[in-house]
């Protein structure tokens, strides 16, 4: 099988080829872009990354790392034009959650369930209030999974101030998200399900 790099290499030569990317891939981006905005947004998001990506296949670096983070890169960026309504998207994620978590058995759990309402409506409302940039570096950590070095290339920045940015927003977030501050390679897990 190909290689991501092989196949932006032959869509160079055989436009066609790079059909093969967005079998790969879209998926995910338009995961990543529907959990920050709307549908209709995502639907839109997914067309122009592809498009983007499509059209900068050729400035694609192989060294400088993996397809997917550069995918999310450009997805990132786009999203930053739809800003006012990924901070909508969070409250109606956490009215969305909050819903599903009460509708269960009535009598079942509830206080164990009205806590987890709580804290979600928290959470996501904190996330919506963290700087673009902080907001951007949680959500590829924790629910994109990627790594630091990921992050780093996807949003183009040092992988320091991944690690920055990824602590000022467990300051600002609080108890919602666990206190490791570990590389998910190094340590072999995230804290992937904590923000959502």
């Amino acid at each position: 099988m190909n290689t991501d790099h092989d196949v932006i290499a032959r869509s160079l030569k055989e436009p066609a080829a790079f059909a093969d990317l967005f079998d790969r891939h879209a998926a995910t981006v338009y995961r990543y872009a529907a959990s920050r905005s709307t549908r209709q947004v995502a639907d839109d998001l997914l067309s122009e990354t592809f498009l983007v990506a499509f059209e900068q296949r050729a400035k694609f670096n192989p060294e400088r790392g993996e397809v997917k983070p550069w995918l999310l890169g450009i997805a990132t960026t786009l999203l930053r034009k739809h800003r006012r309504v990924e901070a909508r998207s969070y409250l109606a994620l956490a009215a969305e959650h909050t819903r599903k978590v009460l509708s269960s058995d009535a009598f079942e759990d509830t206080d164990e369930r009205l806590d987890a309402a709580a804290a979600l409506r928290d959470v996501t409302t904190r996330l919506a209030k963290l700087p673009r940039g902080d907001r951007d570096v949680v959500i590829l950590f924790a629910w994109e999974d990627l790594s630091y070095e990921q992050i780093a290339q996807a949003l183009g920045i040092p992988v320091g101030t991944v690690r920055s940015r990824l602590n000022r927003a467990r300051t600002k977030l609080g108890a919602a998200l666990p206190n490791h501050t570990t590389n998910r390679k190094e340590a072999g897990h995230g804290f992937a399900g904590s923000a959502a």
